[in-house]
C-alpha cells in the first residue's frame, strides 16, 4: 500500500505542533521538559488521527526522556495501518542552550516497512546519490572511501568534507581525516540532520561516518531513501540486556551490516520542523501573534519540499 500524500499536511502540522510546544522551553537549560513538551503535544496530536499507528522507534531511554515508546498504538483506530518513528526532539542539548540544529522528526510508513530498531548505538554511512553505490562501505577502511569518493567526485582529498558526531570515540577515525587533509565538519548532537547533510551539494558534506543511535538512523535512512542517497547501519551491542532486547525485535544476526532497503522498505513519509535554525530548515519564529514553522518533508512517491505553515497563538 502506498502512503496517501494527503497525510503529508497533517503530519507536517503534528511535527510544527512539537515544535511550537517546545519552543518556550528554548534557552531555559533544561532539556528534559523541552523534550517533554515535544513529546507530549506529538502524541496528543497523533492520537487524534484517523489511523491505526503504532511507534516502531521511539524516543531514547539513553537521555531519560519522556518516551513515546515502542509498540505504544497511536491514532483512533479506524484508518490505515501505519508504522511511526518519533524524535519529538531531535538534539536536545540544542534546544536547551538556544543553539542551531534542534528539530522535531516523525518518519512513517505502511505497517512492516519501517526497520524496528532497539535503543542502542549504530556505525553509520551515509554519502550522496552522485556516488556509484559500490564507492563506499562501512566495511571499507576510512582512507579507501575517501579516496573513492574522490576518485568518483573527480576531487581532491582536500576539496572533501566528512561530517561525523564530535565524540571521544572518534578520535582515530578524526585523525585519519586529518592526515588525509579532508575538511571537518563535526557536530555535538543532532545525527539525523548530519547525515541528511548528504543529501544536497550546497550543505557541503561528501560523507557522513562514525557511530551514533540506531533509531536515529532509521529516521535518517527514510529521508536519504526519497533524495537517492546510499546509507549503512550495523548495530552496536555494548550488554546483555542491549543483546537480549534485540532478539526478542527479531534480530539475531548481530554484525549484519543493514542496506538502506533493508531498512525502509517501500514508500515512507519524513517531517523534520525546526525548533532552533539550523541547516536544513529554519526554527520557530512569532511575528504579529502567530508562530512560523518551516518543515523539511520528503515522500519516495511524490514530494520534497520545505513546507512554511503559519500558526496563529491561542
Amino acid at each position: 500500500m502506498n502512503l496517501d500524500k494527503r497525510l503529508i499536511d497533517k503530519f507536517v502540522d503534528i511535527t510544527s505542533c512539537a515544535s511550537i510546544a517546545c519552543h518556550k522551553y528554548i534557552g531555559k537549560n533544561d532539556k528534559i521538559i523541552a523534550d517533554k513538551a515535544a513529546t507530549d503535544a506529538m502524541r496528543k496530536s497523533l492520537n487524534k488521527l484517523d489511523i491505526n499507528g503504532k511507534v516502531v522507534i521511539g524516543e531514547g531511554e539513553l537521555d531519560e526522556a519522556p518516551m513515546l515508546y515502542i509498540g505504544e498504538k497511536l491514532g483512533t483506530g479506524k484508518g490505515p495501518s501505519i508504522d511511526i518513528a518519533v524524535d519529538p526532539l531531535e538534539g536536545t542539548n540544542f534546544a536547551a542552550k538556544n543553539l542551531p540544529g534542534a528539530l522535531s522528526v516523525m518518519a512513517i510508513s505502511s505497517k512492516g516497512n519501517l526497520f524496528n530498531a532497539p535503543e542502542t548505538y549504530m556505525d553509520k554511512l551515509a554519502v550522496g546519490k552522485e556516488i556509484p553505490k559500490d564507492a563506499t562501505d562501512l566495511d571499507f577502511s576510512i582512507e579507501k572511501n575517501i579516496k573513492n569518493i574522490a576518485d568518483s567526485k573527480n576531487m581532491d582529498l582536500n576539496e572533501l568534507t566528512a561530517c561525523l558526531l564530535d565524540r571521544p570515540r572518534h578520535k582515530e577515525i578524526i585523525e585519519k581525516l586529518k592526515n588525509l587533509k579532508v575538511n571537518l565538519k563535526l557536530i555535538t548532537d543532532g545525527d539525523v540532520s548530519g547525515a541528511l547533510l548528504v543529501s544536497n551539494p550546497k550543505y557541503n558534506v561528501d560523507i557522513f561516518i562514525g557511530i551514533g543511535g540506531g533509531p536515529e538512523g532509521v529516521l535518517a535512512a527514510s529521508a536519504l531513501d526519497a533524495f537517492g542517497c546510499k546509507f549503512q547501519g550495523r548495530f552496536l551491542f555494548e550488554t546483555d540486556k542491549e543483546i537480549n532486547r534485540a532478539k526478542k525485535m527479531g534480530i539475531y544476526d548481530l554484525n549484519k551490516k543493514y542496506e538502506l532497503e533493508d531498512i525502509v522498505r517501500g514508500d515512507s513519509i519524513f517531517c523534520a520542523t525546526g525548533i532552533t535554525s539550523g541547516d536544513l530548515v529554519e526554527g520557530v519564529k512569532i511575528e504579529n501573534n502567530k508562530y512560523y514553522t518551516e518543515t523539511l518533508v520528503t515522500h519516495k512517491n511524490s514530494t520534497i519540499d520545505i513546507i512554511k505553515k503559519e500558526v496563529s497563538i491561542t
